[in-house]
């Protein structure tokens, strides 16, 4: 397994204050999702982000990373892969957060499906939670682990109802396992969207990182 790294941006405006670390779904990479950092970098200027490759590279995607393996196996697949690559992953938040000399309490994780499984995993077992888990086109692995989990941040989850890869009813699902678990989760259905992020969702993560951050926002935002 390769190190992690990837693509990041600094703060626009003096010393990181909090880190925002955004991961790639299976057969991206850190490029993929590195055009949002860039659109919510200006509202959130004092935060650095990471937007990291996964460490293997995908078989089913020329040039592109995988968290772990997936053969549509279903449930047990998912488990073994997010416990596999959790501690590689946790390596890397902690060496971005003394990088950039940001409290543990300060970081963000941001997934897309693949990696929503990851920030789910990861963050919930950080010794420090992290400020804000959100989730797009998501899943949770192992709900029947939870009571496992030694941290409890906010989340939000988002998720298209017309999602053919990973279908909405797994949003549905973790927010209701995390609520059972007693973590405080929102959760966004957007009516006809597919695998994928919208506009309304990159407003509702960027609100939801300003209000878990303290960041006031400008008008309108």
């Amino acid at each position: 397994m390769a190190a992690i790294d990837g693509p990041r941006l600094e703060p626009t405006a003096g010393k990181a204050d909090a880190l925002v670390v955004l991961l790639h779904g299976y057969g991206a990479n850190g490029e993929d999702l590195y055009d949002i950092a860039e659109s919510w970098a200006p509202f959130l200027p004092s935060v650095a982000f990471a937007s990291p490759h996964a460490p293997d590279a995908c078989p089913m995607a020329p040039g592109g990373r995988q968290w772990f393996p997936l053969t549509m196996q279903g449930e047990a697949e998912r488990w073994t892969g997010v416990t596999a690559a959790s501690a590689g992953l946790d390596r890397f938040l902690d060496a971005e957060l003394e990088r950039w000399d940001v409290p543990a309490d300060r970081l963000v994780l941001v997934g897309f499906s693949q990696g929503t499984m990851m920030a789910l995993h990861v963050g919930l077992r950080r010794e420090v939670a992290p400020a804000l888990i959100v989730g797009y086109s998501g899943y949770l692995a192992g709900p029947e682990h939870l009571g496992e989990i030694s941290a409890r941040p906010r989340v939000l989850l988002v998720h298209g109802t017309a999602d053919q890869v990973l279908p909405v009813e797994s949003s549905r699902l973790a927010a209701a396992a995390l609520t059972a678990a007693g973590l405080p989760v929102a959760l966004h259905l957007t009516p006809g969207l597919g695998h994928g992020i919208d506009r309304m969702g990159l407003v509702l993560g960027l609100r939801a990182i300003a209000e878990a951050l303290g960041i006031d926002l400008p008008g309108g935002q």
